[in-house]
């Protein structure tokens, strides 16, 4: 709505990006619906005529206090937003401002209107178990510190009457502790790390995140060759004058205690083998002679004798500390990272040795190439969603899939340039093709690539012009913990209608869900093809909540769907 003051304000959905240097093309958007225990996001946005300081803003609704929390869309630089050969599905290509961070919106200071630039809010709507089914009110305002109205929108919220169901998908975003280590300067495994340790992890699970990586010792990822990571291992390690080893796992533990407290469920240990090839080993320390000393890494042949003994030593102990625990259904391994078809006799020497010592453990992998599952060095795949279909035609269980910086042509991602809907696809996608698990390498990733140098992820967001903004990480470090994205914000919506899609499949027949997605389509919905635009993604839910609101309704009555 406009006043006489010509300050503007526009209700819009999620999937808007809201740039300050261009016009507002969306048309208003004002009323949604959603299941019980489900988290709905919209936006406001608003237009100043000249520099206005504090604009405050506030929200009534008729929901109970506390359900709503708004947060002021900020913009972060990009160098580098996508890759020279993108594909047409983007906003813009150029380097600039992008709208990313969810910034806090602190009392009496409010938020800046810049001379006719647009800007937004991010509205959250967390709605628990017990909400009752109904139509709410939610009305956002803005207005001075001497109380003059600038604008307001109003939203109208439908509550079905269904519990949106409990995830299954497995899904891990890497989490780098080294990165909160040299961010926030605190000793690695000090209380203050252990601290930011649990706050990150609390955020990435109320966003969807079940599992953890689990650095046993320094994960041999995104490191300059002959380079290395800080050591952020989990297991000590004493080696004995005649190569037998002693292993302590009081650190790990709390590690897992502390992923019990905040909800992750399942445990991804990292690579015992090093990115790309798997040649090496990764960094392990050991108190050797009463000195604490790096006693494998980049010099060590990983199909040599020292290695293998000291895995076996190490995987047999291990694996007796995590049945004691009751973990052997929470456990996943991994050998190398992203193994090419030239790296196969390493990959093989490898697993040999992991499948020799993990018996029934799954061991899981990202990789491109078929040939390792058919083979059997790895039972575990997890194929890119654009290098997926062979995986797919040969009917591979409990599949998984990933993308990284390499996937921007088709397939869905989430980098800045990209538009929201091509983020949230994802959730459609992975229920059609009962992918088992979602994996990314960047919750936190602070650093170059290679780990050359660390960075100010509010200066730098494309991994020193490496990979496009978007890519390295999903959070940013605030002082009170964890700046969540858009893009985070956005995927977790994308989980919350896979969680829809499987709530009706239960009550209809998965024929019929099928069916209401890709009806008068084109053509079916693939990893690659899929409709572009958000009003379809949006309209789908819509009819997944309403068919969910009329077959729960008639199981009530004890009457079949159909009638």
């Amino acid at each position: 709505m406009q006043n006489v003051f010509e300050f503007e304000t526009r209700s819009l959905h999620s999937l808007v990006k809201v740039f300050p240097d261009e016009e507002l093309r969306n048309a208003s958007y004002s009323q949604g619906s959603a299941l019980r225990g489900e988290t709905f996001t919209f936006q406001i946005a608003y237009r100043a005529p000249a520099l206005t300081k504090p604009i405050l803003v506030n929200v009534s609704s008729t929901l109970h206090d506390g359900a709503i929390t708004l947060r002021e869309v900020g913009l972060a630089p990009s160098e580098l937003p996508c890759q020279r050969r993108h594909d047409e599905n983007v906003l813009r290509v150029t380097p600039g401002l992008y709208p990313d961070p969810l910034y806090p919106i602190h009392g009496e200071r409010g938020v800046v209107g810049i001379h006719y630039q647009w800007r937004s809010i991010w509205v959250t709507v967390e709605l628990d178990e017990e909400t009752s089914a109904g139509e709410y009110a939610i009305t956002v305002q803005f207005a001075t510190m001497t109380g003059e109205m600038l604008g307001e929108e109003s939203f109208q919220l439908a509550v079905i009457p269904a519990v949106l169901p409990s995830q299954t998908l497995i899904h891990t975003e890497w989490f780098h502790a080294d990165c909160l280590a040299n961010y926030y300067r605190v000793e690695v495994f000090s209380e203050a790390h252990w601290e930011l340790i649990e706050q990150y992890l609390q955020t990435a699970v109320r966003h969807g995140m079940n599992m953890v990586l689990t650095p046993h010792f320094t994960p041999p990822l995104d490191t300059q060759v002959g380079g290395e990571r800080p050591t952020v291992q989990l297991v000590d390690v004493r080696k004995e004058a005649d190569s037998t080893y002693e292993f302590g796992f009081d650190r790990l533990l709390r590690w897992i205690e502390l992923c019990d407290r905040v909800g992750i469920r399942y445990f991804e240990f990292s690579h015992l083998f090093t990115q790309w090839g798997a040649k090496h080993a990764p960094k392990v320390v050991a108190m050797e002679q009463e000195e604490q000393r790096r006693i494998f890494g980049w010099e060590t042949d990983a199909t040599g004798e020292a290695y293998k003994s000291f895995l076996g030593q190490y995987l047999s102990a291990l694996t007796v500390f995590l049945r004691e625990q009751g973990l052997e259904h929470r456990c996943y391994f991994h050998i190398s990272d992203e193994p090419l078809l030239e790296h196969m006799p390493w990959y093989r020497s490898a697993s040999e040795l992991m499948q020799a010592h993990l018996g029934d453990f799954p061991i899981i992998d990202a990789l491109t190439n078929v040939e390792y599952y058919e083979q059997g060095l790895v039972k575990g795949p997890i194929p890119a969603n654009d290098h997926i279909e062979p995986f797919l035609e040969r009917g591979v269980p409990d599949l998984w899939t990933y993308y990284c910086c390499v996937q921007y042509r088709q397939v869905s991602n989430r980098f800045f340039n990209m538009p929201s809907a091509r983020n949230r696809i994802i959730g459609v996608q992975l229920y059609k093709f009962q992918i088992a698990g979602f994996l990314h390498w960047g919750y936190n990733f602070w650093n170059t690539q290679y780990s050359l140098q660390a960075i100010d992820p509010y200066r730098v967001t494309d991994a020193g012009r490496s990979f496009p903004s978007g890519d390295a990480f999903l959070v940013y470090p605030g002082e009170e913990g964890p700046i969540e994205s858009i893009r985070m914000e956005v995927f977790y919506e994308g989980l919350q209608d896979l969680r829809a899609l499987q709530l009706l499949e239960s009550l209809v027949g998965r024929d019929r869900v099928l069916a209401l997605i890709e009806e008068e389509l084109a053509e079916p919905i693939s990893f690659s093809r899929y409709p572009l635009d958000a009003e379809w993604l949006l309209g789908l839910r819509e009819r997944v909540n309403r068919e969910i609101s009329i077959a729960t309704e008639s199981s009530r009555k004890g009457e079949s769907y159909d009638s």
